[in-house]
């Protein structure tokens, strides 16, 4: 490569022919409203989720672990609430650790769906599972979560979200994400991670991580769309900023506008004052209770809890009505 070949070369590509991706046309909707936000489903390309498996591992990053001691501490009491035979869904799959504590504790699985946005990140940590678990058929779906989903045909599934995922749909698209998970799994239920309302220092901590693997996940939305969308972002002119709301019982993160600019995307030119922000992500926080309440208006009937001795986090169990 010739050390003079100009920087816009190495960072803007050309951009690619063919009909806008979902994420173009989102990020176009988003940098053209005010305020501007985007669903964070965008940060999860192949990097974004190899950077947000790194956070997982983060000392100040509690929910993973805690989690992880509550799936290997009650593995066998969970998996008792699944039907033998039954297909396991897993939604927002991303790197496939959690579910093997839940494979070793159930008896006789039927087949494991694991569904994931990012394609190559899925199928390449679907490769190992398959050789750890010989016998059981892994069928992985790339596909968006919270919309329908065509799945194989079974007379029983159950469901598992891990991570408190849940946590980055507003309260109205994780009614319409759970009433869409009891449709889709009959005779059976979910079990869902779902991180708690707690001291705010703590969550400070957990999204503002002293080694910045955070600060870089979320400018990694950046540089895909520089990546994959021609854009022209100058990366390091965004800051990374998360705060916890107590009134809305949510982490919010954006990426703030360190200087007035100007940005392309798809041959559009957006204006960013100093100071302004790009919302990325909320990560709302529940009570046991509030959780349970919104499961119930979404058609589940909520049952066993688990939850750590500190009262971090927690694993509900909601069964299906069919």
């Amino acid at each position: 490569m010739s050390a003079t070949m100009p920087l816009t070369a190495l960072n803007v590509p050309e951009r690619r022919s063919g009909p806008p991706s979902d994420f173009e046309r989102e990020l176009v909707a988003a940098l053209s409203a005010r305020p501007r936000s985007i669903s964070p489903k965008f940060f999860y390309d192949t990097a974004g989720s190899r950077l947000f498996d790194r956070i997982c591992d983060l000392p100040e990053y509690y929910p993973t672990r805690t989690e992880f001691g509550l799936l290997a501490d009650h593995g066998p009491d969970m998996a008792s609430h699944f039907a033998d035979g039954a297909d396991l869904v897993e939604f927002g799959a991303g790197s496939l650790t959690k579910v093997r504590l839940l494979l070793d504790a159930w008896e006789r699985p039927g087949r494991f769906i694991p569904v994931d946005i990012s394609a190559e990140h899925l199928h390449q940590s679907a490769a190992p599972l398959r050789a750890e678990y010989p016998g059981l058929e892994v069928l992985p779906i790339a596909a968006d979560f919270t919309r329908p989903l065509s799945l194989p045909a079974a007379e029983r599934r159950v469901g598992f979200f891990p991570g408190s995922s849940i946590g980055n749909l507003g309260p109205v698209a994780a009614v319409r994400f759970l009433r869409q998970a009891a449709q889709c799994l009959p005779g059976g239920g979910l079990l869902v991670g779902v991180d708690l309302v707690k001291d705010p220092a703590t969550l400070h901590r957990a999204y503002n991580d002293a080694a910045g693997v955070t600060a870089a996940f979320n400018r990694n939305l950046l540089v895909r769309a520089n990546r994959e969308l021609g854009a022209d972002f100058d990366v390091a002119a965004f800051d990374h900023y998360a705060f916890y709301d107590p009134l809305q019982q949510r982490v919010e993160m954006h990426l703030v506008s360190r200087r007035a600019q100007t940005v392309t995307v798809a041959d559009q030119c957006f204006e960013f004052a100093e100071g302004e922000s790009l919302h990325t992500e909320n990560s709302h926080k529940y009570t046991v209770e509030g959780f349970r309440q919104m499961a119930r208006r979404a058609g589940f009937t909520p049952g066993p809890v688990w939850v750590d001795d500190a009262r971090l986090f927690s694993v509900h169990w909601l069964a299906t009505g069919a």
